[in-house]
């Protein structure tokens, strides 16, 4: 299923609403440059790598929609689209990382015509789709060399083909050992308060075929003590030059139990991730989300005392000495990781 793709002939950006499923599968036309802010803000497209391919398709269709007579016109049309888009979410770096290449490409067209750079702009958007497909299958092949048929692998959040060009990140592994019948069992944790485990994860999965278990995000310790799980998969928004890594809230909490049990952690992040200028973890900054995701999103009536102070961080760091590897598209990085992503080329 793609879930973020271009209909350029009808001008609009075509995404798989994620807040609609399990319950119903719904795409969306996207014609505005708000409507695709609000979809990533509001999670509508979501996945690292899907925000980074959603922002390139909606920076394009952003400098084309209000027409220009001039390329430096289109150039300030793209500036100012960039600019909106960025700030729908601070903590991903595929959606800077996208952007970052879209202006790039402009900018290497600096004489051209205005269709020739809307073309360029397309093209490079499409580029990366096309590279995100391809990537998620390269860390599915090396991350399968790390894991035994029959294994028992848990997951947190949503790294899947939903999230991405196809594949996924931390769920490509999975998809690829159902196709050569590896027979995994996968306990996915459900992932609060915005349950993506339980309405993502768990959905895709199935619809799959595979072997899937939900789990309460409180139960990920007492499975791992009954030996359940032979390995912990999860995706990444952010990794540190050192290493450290921010993911899905909860993230942390789960690395820190499969330290306990001696139970290999591998974070999935394609290179579009690394952010070689954040020193460490610290500097990650951890977009802080509205009180009602946890006191009444899901309930038909607030399940909390009306008033009460809620603290809903989006995402949280996992220190690197947590972190078994980082498997990304250009192979294993194994500790110290200060050396090992810094032998990746990130172009």
């Amino acid at each position: 299923m793609q879930s973020v793709r271009l209909d350029d002939e009808n001008n609009a950006l075509i995404i798989l609403d994620q807040t609609l499923l399990p319950r119903r599968t719904e795409f969306l036309e996207l014609k505005g440059l708000k409507e695709i802010w609000e979809a990533i803000y509001h999670l509508k497209v979501r996945g690292a790598p899907a925000i980074g391919i959603a922002a390139a398709y909606g920076v394009y269709l952003g400098t084309k929609w209000p027409g220009a007579d001039s390329f430096e016109a289109l150039a300030q049309n793209f500036q100012a689209a960039k600019d909106y888009l960025a700030s729908s979410r601070p903590t991903a770096v595929n959606l800077f990382w996208a952007l970052d290449k879209m202006e790039k490409r402009l900018q290497s067209e600096p004489h051209e015509t205005v269709g020739h750079a809307l073309k360029a702009l397309r093209d490079e958007a499409e580029q990366i789709r096309q590279q995100d497909e391809e990537m998620c299958k390269s860390i599915g092949e090396h991350a399968l060399a790390l894991l035994e048929p029959g294994m028992g692998l848990l997951t947190h959040c949503n790294a899947g083909a939903i999230a991405t060009a196809k594949y996924g990140t931390a769920l490509a592994p999975v998809y690829l050992g159902q196709e050569r019948g590896y027979g995994f069992k996968v306990f996915a944790d459900e992932t609060r308060p915005l349950l993506q485990g339980a309405r993502l994860t768990a959905w895709e999965l199935s619809e799959a075929g595979v072997d899937t278990t939900l789990i309460c995000d409180n139960m990920a310790s007492i499975v791992m003590k009954e030996g359940k799980i032979g390995a912990v998969l999860v995706g990444c928004d952010r990794v540190a030059a050192n290493g450290d890594t921010a993911n899905k809230i909860g993230t942390s909490g789960v690395a820190i139990m499969a330290k306990h049990y001696g139970i290999p952690f591998y974070v999935c992040a394609p290179t579009s991730t690394i952010d070689k200028s954040c020193e460490t973890g610290d500097r990650i900054h951890i977009e802080l989300r509205p009180d009602f995701e946890v006191t009444e999103k899901w309930y038909e009536e607030p399940m909390a005392p009306a008033g009460v102070v809620v603290y809903n961080p989006s995402f949280d760091v996992t220190e690197n000495g947590l972190i078994t590897a980082i498997i990304t598209e250009q192979g294993i990085c194994y500790p110290p990781y200060g050396d090992s992503l810094a032998k990746l080329d990130l172009g």
